[in-house]
């Protein structure tokens, strides 16, 4: 499965990435291990707040940040939603995966 969504996400221009953790370290953790298996940039946080407790994870390839913000009652998973203007077929979300998923 994670080598026919890598063929999948290698056809979209940028991603958006949601993490339902139980922690901000969990969450952080889940995209970075996102980013490197794409090979992308890490996204820059939007606020050095400290945020406790079961949080949600918001990246955006495009702006290049991620937000996290305090969260219960999510459960826990990664989203993916793949964005392609050249190829709008590509377009598309996938999850929640395991927050492990990528690594």
């Amino acid at each position: 499965m994670l080598e026919e969504l890598k063929g999948r996400l290698a056809a979209c221009d940028w991603f958006t990435v949601g993490v339902m953790a139980p922690s901000a370290q969990v969450a952080i953790q889940a995209l970075r291990s996102f980013e490197a298996a794409q090979g992308l940039s890490p996204l820059q946080a939007d606020s050095e707040a400290l945020v406790e407790g079961p949080v949600f994870l918001k990246g955006n390839q495009r702006t290049g940040r991620f937000l996290l913000r305090a969260e219960a009652g999510l459960g826990e998973g990664l989203l993916i939603g793949g964005q392609s203007e050249s190829q709008p077929e590509a377009t598309g979300t996938w999850g929640p995966l395991p927050l492990d998923f990528f690594g």
